[in-house]
Formats: structure tokens, C-alpha cells, sequence
């Protein structure tokens, strides 16, 4: 699938513990690799003792040893005034999820060679609307335009039905 302007459209699946990136190639639903080879990139945000931010795996191995400087799991938080404050520095829950997709955005378009603009991103059936919204803020502050928002049981009916 591909924008007006001609670029992918691609489909994230932007998960509680792990995310990941596809695209339709030939009709046929490719996830794409993230910088370290693997498909699946850790929802996890670190910063580190001098200010950079790791996201995916890196910030994921840090949460053992750095546990006050890492957040995990912070999907759950999406469309609440929680905040975490990480090296000195306070982010929402729209904040670390545009992280995570930024990086995945970041990854499809060397993947593909490409920019990328738009995309279809899943939520958990049970989301409300302030949480479909948050996460539709996260997609624009990583830079995407989120052309919908779908629910994750309707996103395996569709992929369902294209295997099928």
C-alpha cells in the first residue's frame, strides 16, 4: 500500500512488551528488521548517566542495572497524566511510545530505502478514545501521520484473511 504521494504506508504493531514494523511487498505482509537484524524491537526506554536516549534492546538490558533510568511497560499509561522522570528529564506515555516509533520508523525506512510518512498503527480492542488518541499523538510527535488506528483482534482477522 502506498500514500498519494507514492511512499509505503506501513503497519505497526506497537505492543505492550514488543513492537514491530510490516509492510505489504507483492501483496504479501513482510515484517521488517530493525537496526540489530531481529523483527521484534523491545518497548523499553533508557537514558543513560550522560543524557543519550536507548530505545528497543539497548534500553531493555539496562533495566535490570539501571532500573530508575529505564521504563517499561508504559503502553499501559497511554491516555493518563503519568509521567516518569528519566535522567533528569520528565516524559508521558505518548512521549516513550513516540520513541519506540520513531525507532521502528527509523528502521522501515533503511529497510525499505524510503521515507516513511503514514502509517496504520494497532491498539488493544479495550483502548478508549483519550487512549487511541494518545497513541495517534505519539505517532505525530515520531513523525508520522497515522493514517488509522485499528484494533489488534481486527489486525489478525485482516492478516487472517490475507493468508487465506
Amino acid at each position: 500500500m502506498t500514500t498519494p504521494q507514492g511512499g509505503p504506508i506501513v503497519g505497526i504493531d506497537l505492543g505492550t512488551t514488543y513492537s514491530l514494523v510490516a509492510v505489504l511487498q507483492a501483496g504479501v505482509p513482510t515484517v521488517l528488521p530493525n537496526a540489530l537484524g531481529e523483527t521484534l524491537t523491545a518497548s523499553a526506554v533508557s537514558v543513560t548517566d550522560g543524557g543519550e536516549l536507548l530505545v528497543g534492546a539497548p534500553a531493555r538490558a539496562r533495566a535490570v542495572t539501571h532500573p530508575e533510568a529505564t521504563v517499561l511497560s508504559f503502553k499501559r499509561e497511554m491516555g493518563t497524566d503519568k509521567v516518569w522522570t528519566l535522567g533528569g528529564r520528565r516524559f508521558t506515555p505518548q512521549d516513550l511510545s513516540a520513541m519506540v516509533l520513531a525507532a521502528l520508523k527509523r528502521d522501515a525506512e533503511a529497510a525499505l530505502g524510503q521515507p516513511i510518512a503514514e502509517a496504520v498503527v494497532t491498539v488493544p480492542a479495550y483502548f478508549g478514545d483519550l487512549q487511541r488518541q494518545a497513541t495517534r499523538e505519539a505517532g505525530i510527535i515520531a513523525g508520522l501521520r497515522v493514517e488509522r488506528i485499528i484494533n489488534e483482534p481486527t489486525a489478525a482477522a485482516l492478516a487472517y484473511g490475507l493468508h487465506e
